[in-house]
């Protein structure tokens, strides 16, 4: 089995694949000081860890990818797979600097060129609102950056003298 861990933020989404389907997912709060060990007693709960085959991790949070790491190599006994710049995706990022384009970003374009096809523009509500563009070649075009919906609300709140937060 694969395990995918997206490492968001706010969360960490988890899915277990079984070849190429998503046997079961499930998602927690980003803990920015967990450290290997503490990853182990969390993942426990969820997947057996001899039965993982291979992780892929998909990081926002740069903290945590040492972690990881050392969580796949001493507690799963597997390898890991970190995207992120120089892993080939099949998706060319057309952006100036490729190295700063999140992994997050090239994990959105590559699933959506591989399920919908391109041209697309992917829209990833987390943290931060992204609309990310998958142009006619499948190529990662570029995309804008917004403040996420709970980020956009308490700016709002605390701006808006009569409006309460609800």
């Amino acid at each position: 089995m694969l395990l995918a861990i997206d490492v968001g933020n706010t969360q960490t989404v988890f899915g277990l694949f079984e070849g190429a389907r998503l046997k079961e997912q499930f998602r927690v709060g980003t803990d920015r000081s967990h450290t290997s060990d503490e990853l182990a007693v969390m993942l426990r709960a969820f997947v057996d860890l001899q039965a993982l085959g291979g992780i892929v991790l998909c990081a926002s949070v740069p903290t945590l990818i040492r972690e990881y790491e050392l969580f796949a190599e001493r507690w799963a006994g597997t390898e890991l797979l970190v995207l992120g710049p120089g892993v080939s995706t099949g998706v060319p990022i057309r952006y100036d600097d490729p190295r700063e384009v999140g992994p997050d970003r090239i994990a959105n374009a590559v699933a959506v060129r591989e399920r919908h096809g391109a041209p697309a523009v992917v829209v990833d509500f987390g943290t931060s609102t992204n609309f990310d563009v998958v142009n006619a070649a499948g190529e990662f075009a570029g995309g804008v950056l917004a403040p996420g919906i709970e980020i956009s609300m308490d700016a709002l709140f605390a701006r808006a003298a009569r409006l309460p937060k609800v």
